[in-house]
């Protein structure tokens, strides 16, 4: 399949003001890209653009909700305005709600969390596709979740937001093959500011931080994945962990881990494991 070109071509990403969105974003500017950054935070964009310096301008900030298809519409416009075509789009937007029983999920929680961790990736490849497909080399990367290998008990609005986008990017991957690269990431916890809803950090639980992996090493095994234009990718000792036990054990696999969180008797898994 060879490897991504990726000096002088145009990608677009969601959730690039933080995380694992802008240390990809950053990574793809210093390698020759220019890179249409989404995001919700004038003040990160700022950051990130006086840390990539001399390169600043190869980076374009664009502010809105990814949960509004509206901005999506808009957004592939002005695009077509600019662009002759756009290379990639590299889908990281996402949110983590906090911990606690699928019961105590209201519809309204768990529309929330699949608006941003599943309609917006579905809103960006609708409207960008057009785009991408004027591309000598288009890419498609969606960047699910180790929750999407094996169901966590806690996150049930969470899984099944990033366990949609596991089965639509691989159904999208089948019907594009030979016609587009899509890669799906599912990585385990990358220490980025994913809890900040849950209102804990990594390191207040050790447990967590123990298992997860820096944010610029996670970012660059993505990076390096997408170079080599891998299809399926699961990085981290948890996600790989959670892999192996459903692949080994699927009717038994929730039931375990729900017993090692239960016994690490942190304050973050309080509400799931209340009688």
């Amino acid at each position: 399949m060879g490897k991504l070109v990726l000096n002088g071509k145009t990608f677009v990403v969601s959730g690039a003001s933080s995380g694992l969105g802008r240390l990809l974003s950053e990574k793809l500017v210093q390698s020759g890209c220019k890179v249409v950054g989404i995001g919700r935070s004038k003040e990160k964009f700022n950051a990130l653009k006086s840390y990539l310096g001399e390169k600043s301008d190869m980076f374009e900030a664009v502010i809105f909700d990814v949960t509004e298809e509206g901005e999506w519409k808009k957004l592939a416009a002005d695009l077509s305005d600019k662009y002759a075509a756009i290379d990639g789009l590299i889908n990281c937007a996402g949110i983590f709600p906090p911990f606690k029983k699928a019961v105590d999920f209201t519809s309204a929680d768990v529309s929330d969390v699949m608006k941003t961790n599943f309609f917006a990736a579905v809103y960006g490849i609708e409207n960008l596709l057009p785009l991408l497909k004027k591309s000598e080399q288009p890419t498609i990367v969606n960047v699910s979740s180790a929750a999407a290998l094996s169901s966590i008990a806690g996150t049930a609005g969470y899984s099944a937001s990033k366990s949609a986008l596991k089965a639509y990017t691989e159904i999208l991957g089948e019907e594009l093959r030979g016609k587009f690269y899509v890669g799906l990431v599912m990585p385990g916890f990358a220490r980025t500011d994913i809890l900040r809803l849950q209102n804990t950090s990594f390191d207040d639980n050790k447990l967590i931080k123990k298992m997860s992996m820096p944010a610029e090493k996670m970012a660059g095994k993505i990076f390096k994945g997408i170079v080599k234009k891998k299809r399926r990718m699961i990085f981290g000792f948890d996600a790989k962990l959670l892999d192996f036990s459903y692949k080994l054990m699927p009717k038994t696999s929730v039931r375990l881990i729900s017993k090692v969180l239960k016994k690490s008797k942190l304050k973050l898994f309080d509400d799931v494991f209340k009688e």
